[in-house]
């Protein structure tokens, strides 16, 4: 952002008065109406604190009482205001910042809450918890990481004329994650969009279970699962076929079956002993597909990735939580989750989800989507198991696996708050398809 305001052709000053103004028209829908209506502006020094100062004018010419307040010289407790407006620092900000006590005024913040890091959402303990933000021109990395979305309240992005479609990060909408579904063609047949799940091994038959029914529920054709070393298993009678594989020797049965299918799953329940991991770099090899890669492949992988990635005939999207990644990577995400994500991806030239309340999907050229819409109630058993199948799905249908990935984790963060309590996996596997049909 920084650059895009030096690239900006009208002066700053013209800039800060467009903000002021998107931070005056806020604040009068948060007072609801301004004539004697009590307003604080802490302000800093820098253009955060002129577009306090600007948005503090325009409250007193439309009658509002206003007192702006100097963030360095601000005292302990700033009450007594029916709105407190936080204009002391901004994006660049570094270090510790503790607001005043506003009592029980709403605060609304100026493009970020003063005291949040606007890379990485880090927050100190005294920063401003705000009730709305008005951010400008493009949301901020520190209102969708870390302390970042808990203390910014509802945001607004204003635009306020600075050029930034050139940038290489977005976050998805509904509208997008939709779209990327293409829609079936009349003359499609179930193999056009088929799925394969390699996963499960003896007592884990219930995650690959999970991965297909979702990839057939959210849009597959035709699911089938393969099933190294369970012998004697049925799946229960359902849409989804099954094969069983021996325990030694199943990656050639399982690259002839990926044959036929547009994308394939592989890890859930598949178990880590050692053989396990040298079949699944022989899988890897020899399927042309485009390839999930979640739970216990991603642990067979691990510090190989990047080598036995490289010898793909076909894309790859690796699906890691936190301690995933650091079996990929050799450590955890750093409070900069792009900049991680973007890391792995460049080094094993695969599209990397890395999941979180906001998953970051990074492309192996530094492109970044961002899937914003998860919730809480994701944190239960089987959800990844059920999000490796929707992408697969995505991606049978003819997405690209960059945006598959994305589209597939918006899909199912937004489902997930269609029921915020007592959620399990299984119900992500009717969700999900119920919210994509709400478009």
């Amino acid at each position: 952002m920084a650059g895009v305001d030096r690239d900006a052709p009208e002066p700053v000053e013209v800039l800060i008065h467009r903000a002021g103004g998107a931070v005056a028209r806020a604040a009068v829908r948060l007072l609801g109406g301004t004539y004697g209506r009590r307003v604080a502006v802490i302000a800093g020094k820098g253009n955060n604190g002129a577009d306090g100062r600007d948005a503090a004018a325009r409250l007193r010419d439309r009658g509002a009482r206003v007192v702006v307040v100097e963030a360095t010289d601000a005292p302990e407790r700033v009450a007594g205001y029916d709105l407190v407006i936080d204009a002391a620092y901004g994006t660049g900000f570094r270090g510790d910042y503790r607001a005043p006590d506003v009592g029980d005024a709403p605060v609304l913040a100026v493009d970020i809450p003063s005291g949040v890091n606007g890379d990485t959402g880090e927050a100190a303990p005294g920063a401003v918890r705000a009730h709305h933000t008005v951010t400008f021109a493009a949301l901020k990395p520190g209102l969708l990481f870390g302390d970042g979305p808990g203390l910014a309240g509802t945001v607004e992005v204003a635009d306020i004329g600075l050029a930034v479609a050139h940038a290489s990060t977005h976050v998805l909408e509904d509208d997008d994650a939709r779209a990327a579904m293409p829609p079936r063609r009349r003359s499609d047949h179930k193999w056009a969009s088929g799925v394969l799940v390699v996963g499960g091994s003896p007592g884990l038959v219930g995650a690959p279970w999970l991965s297909a029914t979702a990839a057939l529920r959210v849009g597959a054709g035709n699911v089938r699962i393969a099933v190294p070393g369970a012998s004697g298993w049925e799946l229960p009678p359902s849409e989804v076929y099954s094969r069983l594989l021996p325990a030694d020797g199943w990656a050639d049965t399982a690259v002839e079956d990926a044959r036929r299918c547009k994308a394939v799953v592989v890890g859930p329940g598949l178990g880590l002993e050692e053989r396990t991991g040298a079949e699944l770099r022989h899988l890897l090899a020899g399927v042309e597909a485009p390839v999930v890669v979640d739970a216990d492949a991603l642990t067979l992988l691990g510090r190989d990735a990047a080598e036995v990635l490289a010898r793909r005939p076909g894309p790859t999207v690796l699906t890691p939580h936190d301690g995933e990644f650091e079996r990929l990577a050799g450590s955890r995400p750093g409070v900069d989750r792009i900049a991680s994500a973007r890391r792995l991806a460049n080094e094993t030239g695969a599209v990397v989800l890395l999941k979180g309340p906001t998953t970051v999907v990074a492309h192996p050229q530094d492109h970044t989507l961002l899937a914003a819409a998860g919730s809480p109630a994701l944190a239960t058993a089987g959800t990844g198991d059920v999000l490796a199948g929707a992408i697969a799905a995505f991606v049978a249908r003819g997405a690209h696996p960059f945006l598959g990935a994305a589209a597939a984790a918006h899909a199912h963060g937004a489902a997930a708050r269609r029921r915020p309590q007592a959620l399990v996996a299984g119900d992500l596997v009717q969700l999900i398809p119920e919210w994509l049909a709400i478009g």
